[in-house]
This record gives structure tokens, sequence and C-alpha cells, in this order.
């Protein structure tokens, strides 16, 4: 008898809400200052256009994610119809993933204040930062993230309050379009320009795997608020930055006056590059000292705003490479890359994708040498290519259940998506070689995979055994007698397992083995959470115990989980199979292992219930004659522990 569990759906829409912002809110940071850049003092109604695209979008993600409510991102939704679709999808992702998690550290060092000789470096580092925390799969960085989500909403709506003055100087300063950019064709592409603000709405559809049913309206109450207020204040903070004193003289959209409007590396004074990427720094600054604050308190208060965005960036830029993770890790499964991606550390993490993750946003930073023009087109051919896969394949498959009227809608939005995407191809071509590059060779591995297997297949003469890991552990258990004592293994090894069996046989009780897989990666299709058939070490642990157990004639049950929180998992399975005894093994880990994923023995010792028995072992082999010298057994017994 095998014990499994799945994963719990606990994501309501009030926590799924923080986390969407966290993404997509982010897009305001640098979106504002873009639209001023490209189209001056008409930036609003540009910002108004690209609103009306993201509510279209928005409305075409809840019937994603109404439909795929195991998980909907792109890789799920063009998997249905084309395995290679499904992977041209989930790499242009990767592709958006790179750059948001490069141009975001970037952002963030600007967002502080860096000189802009440290940018580059300090980018690096925090990257590097950003591996070596998530190697240890921390789980505070979910955490850390909703709370910078809301105070940067906070600081949000506190701006907002502080800079509605300028909104009445921003309504007399808007103006139409430029002469120079009047034709359809310059008005389009300078739209096209600002399309990276949809970034972060493919991160809802992959929550839906842990959302609360009815997913459907888990899934709506978690975009619209969202979307609301992040149109609501792009536009009143839009109409607020072109009404500052030092954008209301600006006459000729500044990308057209310095020739930047098709060339990323066109230089432009350090003021325009300023407000190009810290627009909503500058608005807070300004409009702080202009209010109630006075000069010096409005300084500060735009200071204090521009590290909780810095903030908002950064963790942005950690989600992105756990998502680079994540899509490796599904592809990995699927076998469309190589099973590496798949080789988990022991603390659930894919270490193999996280490493070339990282890799690759440290080369898109150190290649593009900071330039945020450069990564502003790289980055929008990823999510739109993205989105316009992901919207398609729900509009072409005719196996979802989508109302013929959505159906047009949805159409009507793809061929708009696909449209932006054509145009950013054809005119970004730096954008197109970055993307291009990554998806051919994401596709060459993909042949190398399918070519192994085929050879593999060949070469595999001899018939698999009748018997293995797998079969040990889902052979009948003897019928567990509930008058016996109860014991649980929570260690590994061939040692471990040879003194629990003994233990058991000379107590004559029911041994039971739990294996928690940790895996802390984000949902990006279903069905891939790791199975035991799938887990050679869990097979290998639980299968060595169960032939100890079986030939020593002790009562058997292997227990396998996969779960974020270890020492959880081992006190409820103890609890609910009534173990008195607890046999775990003393921690391997280094200190800074273990302060930042936690030490689970020292958890566990904490919450151990009364009247259960904790046998803590060390690794060494086990002899069943002599004393285990390195065997201490505590008991917690009416909330006191003693030390046998």
């Amino acid at each position: 008898m095998l014990v499994a569990q799945s994963r719990p759906r606990n994501l309501d829409w009030f926590h799924a809400g923080p986390l969407l912002f966290g993404d997509w809110g982010t897009s305001r940071l640098y979106v504002l200052g873009l639209a001023f850049f490209y189209t001056g003092h008409a930036a609003v109604w540009y910002l108004g256009a690209m609103s009306i695209i993201m509510a279209s979008v928005a409305w075409a993600y809840t019937i994603v994610c109404r439909v795929f409510p195991e998980g909907g991102g792109v890789y799920t939704s063009a998997r249905q119809l084309s395995p290679v679709l499904s992977v041209i999808g989930a790499t242009l992702l990767l592709c958006d993933y790179i750059v948001t998690a490069a141009l975001s550290t970037v952002e963030a060092f600007k967002y502080f204040g860096t000189p802009v000789a440290s940018i580059v470096p300090l980018s690096v580092i925090a990257l590097l930062l950003i591996g070596i925390v998530n190697w240890y799969g921390a789980r505070n960085a979910g955490r850390f993230a909703l709370l910078i989500a809301l105070v940067t909403l906070g600081m949000s709506v506190s701006i907002l309050l502080v800079c509605l003055p300028f909104v009445k100087e921003g309504l007399r300063t808007v103006s139409g379009v430029h002469e120079s950019i009047s034709s359809p064709w310059d008005q389009w592409t300078s739209l096209v320009a600002l399309m990276l603000a949809l970034s972060g709405v493919e991160a809802v559809s992959n929550m839906t795997g842990l959302m609360k049913p009815p997913v459907a309206r888990t899934a709506r109450r978690t975009i619209w608020p969202v979307l609301i207020e992040v149109i609501t204040l792009n536009l009143i903070f839009g109409l607020a930055f072109t009404g500052l004193s030092h954008m209301v003289d600006v006459t000729v959209p500044d990308a057209i006056k310095y020739e930047a409007l098709h060339n990323p590396s066109a230089a432009v004074p350090h003021e325009v590059e300023e407000y190009r990427d810290t627009a909503v720094k500058l608005l807070a600054i300004e409009a702080g000292q202009h209010s109630f604050l006075g000069a010096t308190g409005g300084y500060y208060f735009g200071k204090i705003a521009a590290i909780a965005f810095g903030l908002l960036l950064l963790s942005a830029s950690n989600t992105a490479v756990m998502a680079m993770v994540s899509v490796l890790y599904s592809m990995g499964q699927d076998s469309e890359v190589p099973r590496f991606f798949t080789r988990l550390n022991y603390s659930g993490v894919p270490w193999i994708g996280l490493v070339i993750s990282v890799a690759a946003c440290i080369l898109t930073v150190v290649l593009s040498k900071g330039n945020t023009l450069l990564l502003y087109d790289m980055y929008a051919v990823g999510v739109v290519g993205a989105i316009t896969i992901n919207i398609g394949c729900c509009v072409i498959n005719r196996r979802l259940d989508i109302s013929p009227r959505s159906r047009i809608g949805l159409a009507v939005v793809a061929i708009v998506m696909l449209a932006v995407e054509a145009t950013i191809i054809s005119t970004k071509l730096h954008a197109t070689y970055f993307a291009g590059g990554i998806v051919a060779t994401i596709l060459a591995l993909r042949q190398i995979v399918a070519a192994q297997r085929r050879r593999r297949a060949l070469e595999e003469q001899l018939p698999e055994p009748a018997t293995g890991w797998l079969a040990e552990l889902r052979s009948p258990t003897a019928r567990l007698d509930s008058s016996r004592p109860r014991l649980m293994l929570a260690a590994r090894g061939k040692d471990q397992s040879e003194f629990a069996v003994d233990l058991a046989r000379r107590r004559k009780a029911v041994l039971f083995s739990i294996y928690v897989r940790t895996l802390r990666v984000l949902d990006i299709a279903p069905g891939k959470v790791p199975q035991v058939e799938d887990d050679p070490e869990a097979m290998i642990a639980l299968g060595t115990t169960a032939v100890l157990a079986r030939q020593a004639g002790v009562p058997f049950v292997p227990i396998y989980v996969t779960g974020t929180d270890i020492p959880s998992e081992i006190l409820d399975y103890t609890v609910t199979y009534g173990c008195d005894t607890l046999i775990m093994g003393r921690t391997r880990r280094w200190f800074f292992s273990r302060t930042l994923a936690g030490d689970v023995v020292a958890q566990v010792t904490r919450s151990l219930p009364d009247g259960v028995s904790l046998i803590l072992r060390s690794n060494s082999p086990f002899q069943p004659d002599k004393p285990d010298a390195g065997t201490v057994e505590r008991v917690r017994d009416n909330g006191e522990e003693k030390v046998n």
C-alpha cells in the first residue's frame, strides 16, 4: 500500500491579487516614462489605447483561467494542439522571463539612485544572490514579494494623493500626435513600443492550479481589481507626469529629437534617460515637494518610494528567475529538453535549470550594458508572443468549453496581438535575433533529446525485470494490527532503514516511512508535480526499507508526499497514523543552508506532540549487536521534553 498526497488548493483571490500586482504592476515603473519619451504630450492618448488592449487581454485571460483550472499557461494550452508549438510558446515565455529579470534588476538600481558606472556590476551581484537564495528554496521569498507588493501599492496611493494638483496642468498640456509621427505606421509602432505594459498577465494563468474553487470566480476576482488599479493609476500618473514643470515645455518627443525611435543605441542626455527609466520616482519627488510635505519632506518621500519600487523590481527579478526554472522543469518532465533539468537538490529546486537561468540573465545584463531601451524592445517580443499563442490556441481548440461569442472576441484579441508581434519582429531586429536564437537553441535541444530517446530504445534489448523498487512499494501490506506500536521513519539511507526495521522487529511494531519531496517551483503546467515513479531517489529510499521490512517480517507502509513544508508534513503524518515514535537523522547541512531553508530537526523538535518519542540518529553504519552510540531519544510528555 502506497500513501500519496496531492498539492492543496489554498490560493484565494486576495492572495493571488497582490502576487499578480507584483508582476503586472511593475510595468508602470517604466511604461510611463517610455510613453512620454516616444509620444510627448500625446502620451495620455497612447496610455488610453494601451489600457483598452490591457482590458481586452485581461478579459481573455479570465476565459483561459476558466477552461484551464489546473494551470493554463501557454505551455498547457498549446500542448493540446502541438508539442512543437508548446515548446515555442514556453521558449518565448523564457525570453520574457530572462529580460524581465535583467531589466527589473537594472531598473531597481536606477530607482535606488546608483551611479551609472556601478549599475551593471551591482546587477550581476544581485542576480547571483537571487540564485544563491533560491538554491536553498527559501520559503520566505513569496511572503517578501507579497509584503513588498502591498507596501508599493500603499506608496502608489500616497503618490496619487500628492500628484493630483499636477493632473490639471497635465490636462492643459495634452496635445495631438506630433507631426513627426503622424503617419498611421509611426503611430502604430509608437503604440507597439508600450506593449511591455502587458508583462505579468500570463502569471495569473499559471496560478489556477492552486486557486480555490470555483477557479473561474477566483480568477475574475484576482484579475479585475488589479487591472482597474493598473489602468487608473497609469492614466492619472501619466497626466500628472506630463504636467511636471520640466515636462511642460517639451514640444518634440525626445525619441524623435534624439533619433531613438528605431535606434535603441542612440545617445540621449542623462536627464532624458532619467525620466524615461524612473518616471514614477521623479513624479513622487516633485509632487511631494509641492505638497504639504515641503521641499525636504517631499524629497525624502520620493526617495522612500524609490526604495520600495526598487525592492519590488528585485522581487520581480526573483519571481522571473524561478519562473524560468519552472518552464525548464516542465519541459524536462515531458522530455522536450534534457531530463537533467528535472534534477532536484535537497531543497526541491531544479538546480541545473536555476544555474542556467541565472547565467542567462547575467549574460543579458552584461551584453546589453544595462541599456534599458534595448531591453525594453527585447522584453516585448517574448511576452506578446506567449500571449498570442496562448489566446490563439484557445480560439482554435474546439474541445474547450467556450461560447461562440467569446471565441470571436478571443479571435479579435489574438489577431491584434499577432499584429503587434509581427511589428516587433519586423522593426526590432535585435529583439528578433534574441528570441529567435533562444527558440532555435531549445528546438535543437529537443531534437537531440528525441534522437537519444530513439537510440536508447534500439539499444535496450533486455526486458525490464518483473520486480523493482516500485513493485516493492505497491505490493500489498500485511494487515495492520491496531494493537501494535507504530514507528515513523523520516530519514534516508540504508543504515537508517536497517535501524528502523530492527527497532520495529524488536518492538513488534508497524513501521511507516515517509519521503517528503520538496518542490518549490511555480506551477507552469498541470500534472508536473513529481510522482513516486518519476522520483528515483524516493523509490530507492522507500524501496530499501520495504525490502528490509519484508525480510524481517515487519508490517510496512511507505508514504510519498510532495510539499513545501517538510516539518509540517512529517508531524502531520506521524499524528495521523498514530505513531508513538519518530525516527530522524541528524542534519548534515551547513549552517547557511539551515538558516535559509530552516532546520527540519529543530522545527520538528519544537512541535513534537505529547507522548511521541523522537529518535535522532547519526548517519553511522547500523550494527544490531552493539549499542547505537549515535542515537539520542527525546520524548515530549505533558509539554515537557525529556532526553533518554
